[in-house]
């Protein structure tokens, strides 16, 4: 019996916990870390990849529209006795999903937001019918007028392209009297 325990145990020791003292191949140590670097590099391509794709889309959208979306200075005017102002924008021929106006005075500003579609009460009106407003169309201009007690010191469009805001692409700081102008 003890002869057995003794064959079991050298069967086991010699077979199962034999250590194995072979390595891998240099070649396939290599091989090995080429393809490990390579998909990590594949990895890191599609990541930035799409990150840079992304990116891209949203300057796309705005690029080359600076001087399309701009304020006609003819039109645009303070008038001081009704105390209103009175602007003019003019879109070239671009499509436009809105256009963001910013006019400042003494310390306080004013924000509107024209779409394409008809917006009764946002704070102006059609000149000089009056009336609900909308973003002109394409090669077009409309004037609109608002009611502001003082005189306007900058008035700004930031063009809306594909639900991307641009940058401002037009402002004006001299705004002239509407009564001296004419």
């Amino acid at each position: 019996m003890k002869k057995n325990k003794e064959k079991i145990q050298k069967f086991f020791q010699h077979n199962c916990f034999q250590k194995n003292r072979k390595g891998i191949s240099g070649v396939v140590a290599a091989v090995l870390m080429i393809a490990l670097v390579m998909v990590i590099a594949v990895i890191v391509w599609v990541v930035v990849r799409n990150i840079v794709q992304g990116q891209i889309g949203s300057v796309e959208s705005c690029f080359g529209i600076y001087d399309k979306v701009t304020i006609n200075n003819i039109y645009t005017c303070y008038n001081s006795t009704s105390s209103q102002f009175q602007f003019s924008i003019k879109i070239e021929d671009i499509d436009v999903d809105k256009v963001v106006i910013s006019v400042s005075s003494e310390g306080s500003t004013n924000s509107y937001t024209l779409t394409n579609e008809d917006q009764p009460d946002i704070g102006l009106t059609k000149y000089p019918s009056g009336g609900e407003v909308k973003l002109p169309g394409r090669n077009a201009g409309l004037t609109y007028v608002t009611d502001i007690s003082t005189k306007p010191d900058l008035i700004q469009i930031a063009p809306v392209v594909n639900g991307q805001q641009c940058e401002v692409s037009d402002s004006l700081s001299e705004i002239d009297d509407c009564l001296t102008s004419a």
